[in-house]
């Protein structure tokens, strides 16, 4: 993960590509970070993130899916150096703030 939250766990995500709506994105992120098929997924919730010090805006449209098939696996070693599965209540530490955010509205 990059600034500004190296170092912290999160959700799979990234860049939407130009013309490529938000869902599709979402799934696209997904299954290139985990390795898995990703069927049907809902729109979550937005996380909004602001850090003044390097003049950095993040939006983020939080997708969410029980809908997915095959073995996760990390795929992409030379950005991320871990990935795993937690249960809500036993999540690690620290978390980025789209993950937060995510995890608030899951636990609603």
């Amino acid at each position: 993960m990059k600034a500004p939250e190296a170092e912290h766990w999160n959700i799979v995500g990234g860049k939407i590509d130009h013309f490529e709506h938000s869902a599709d994105a979402a799934r696209r992120e997904a299954e290139e970070e985990t390795g898995l098929s990703i069927g049907h997924i809902d729109f979550l919730c937005i996380a909004e993130e602001m850090v003044e010090a390097d003049r950095q805006h993040w939006v983020s449209l939080i997708y969410v899916t029980r809908d997915y098939s095959g073995e996760p696996q990390l795929t992409e070693p030379d950005k991320l150096s871990d990935m795993g599965w937690f249960d809500l209540d036993d999540l690690p530490q620290p978390l980025s703030i789209f993950s937060k955010t995510a995890f608030r509205h899951l636990t609603r």
